[in-house]
């Protein structure tokens, strides 16, 4: 057998199980944390490593991080890889959170170390039928997958990796490679709830929308229980699930972010705090009060019901800046006066039949464009106003 892989053998009693050696170099960017580069076959990397997907569990906690495989892309990976009759230059890594069962064995010796590395060896356990996977595919799981499956099983790969057992930790990481990388929006928003860590600028000012969209939906109190769609979300589940969570998120970071949104007082600037206990009671119930004035309309696709489609949403949204902005939430009453404030509309809109006389447009040709959110905000505001006898 080569040095790489060694067969798990016993001798005198002593199970010795089957390991992958690599030469390697540690870095230590992080006292705690080193970060290890070596490299692995194409045929390697899914042996030792898993891909985590994202995915909920039965009480609705999040699970793993990574998308789902994009079909075309690895084929179009592996279509080079097999394609190459000569030489090929792959120089993408793949990056890996190693579980604490890897070893790494310094080399002794004074030029085993030049002040930035220390060279060694890592020593990878291969997993038995029913033991876990040692490693876990942070960044690269199209690559690794169509290694896997390339004709050219032996190609050397590079590899970046860290130690790293929990969840948590290899989320972080995945959202800061990813950072300034296409990744859908609606993985990276449900991601960031989960991730505690200092985050760079543009995912920072995300978070606090993301972990409100990720309550939002997951509170039976709220009305839009089980309606969002994520990126984690089942077939199944996706029949009800009738809303965009960018629409949500757009929503709310408008509120947020916007210093006339009726969030934008909720959120302390200077120190990143955010009152999302008192966020969440004015959203309950401005929200409810939206479901309540439009029943027929509500939790419909929004083929069938444009108040459900980012354009109604966006506009609702904007009208509920102004609405709360003169509401104590904390009040017994406040559901009874938002109700009371919105019952107007009910009169006054075409969420599923009809015509926008006011836009010049059919109920189902509200698009999400600028001038119809922008049309259809205006003349919320103008209804609003017109029933309590307020000027614009």
């Amino acid at each position: 057998m080569p040095r790489a892989a060694k067969k798990t053998t016993a001798h005198k009693g002593i199970i010795r199980r089957a390991v992958i050696r690599r030469r390697a170099l540690r870095i230590m960017q992080d006292p705690e944390r080193p970060l290890y580069l070596f490299s692995l076959r194409a045929e390697e990397i899914l042996k030792i490593a898993d891909i985590s997907r994202i995915a909920r569990d039965a009480r609705g906690e999040l699970l793993g991080y990574q998308r789902p495989e994009v079909r075309q892309h690895i084929r179009n990976i592996q279509a080079y890889l097999d394609g190459r009759q000569g030489g090929m230059l792959f120089p993408n890594s793949i990056i890996l959170s190693l579980s604490s069962s890897v070893r790494f064995q310094r080399e002794r010796g004074p030029g085993a170390d030049d002040g930035l590395a220390d060279a060694g060896t890592i020593v990878i356990p291969l997993p038995g039928l029913d033991d876990p996977k040692p490693a876990w595919i942070v960044d690269g799981q199209q690559r690794a997958m169509a290694l896997s499956r390339s004709q050219r099983n032996d190609f050397p790969v590079a590899v970046n990796a860290f130690v790293a057992d929990d969840v948590a930790t290899q989320r972080e990481q995945f959202l800061l490679v990813n950072s300034t990388k296409p990744l859908p929006r609606g993985l990276i928003s449900e991601l960031l709830p989960d991730v505690d860590t200092i985050l760079p600028s543009n995912l920072a000012i995300r978070r606090a929308p993301a972990v409100l969209c990720d309550l939002l939906n997951r509170d039976p109190k709220s009305p839009f229980y089980g309606l969002i769609r994520r990126a984690s979300s089942t077939k199944g589940a996706r029949k009800s699930e009738v809303l965009s969570d960018t629409s949500v998120m757009q929503i709310l970071q408008e509120s947020l972010t916007n210093p006339s949104g009726c969030l934008f007082s909720y959120r302390n600037v200077a120190t990143a705090q955010t009152d999302f206990a008192g966020i969440r009671k004015l959203l309950l119930v401005y929200w409810n009060a939206v479901r309540d004035t439009f029943p027929d309309a509500w939790g419909l696709p929004p083929t069938q019901s444009r108040l459900m489609h980012s354009a109604g949403m966006r506009a609702m949204g904007r009208l509920m800046d102004r609405v709360m902005g003169s509401i104590n939430v904390d009040a017994a009453d406040a559901p009874r006066r938002v109700l009371r404030e919105l019952s107007p509309l009910a009169r006054a809109c075409h969420w599923t039949s009809g015509s926008w006389t006011e836009l010049g447009l059919r109920w189902n040709e509200l698009q999400n464009v600028p001038a119809h959110v922008r049309g259809l905000s205006d003349f919320l505001l103008r209804t609003y106003h017109d029933q309590r006898g307020e000027t614009r």
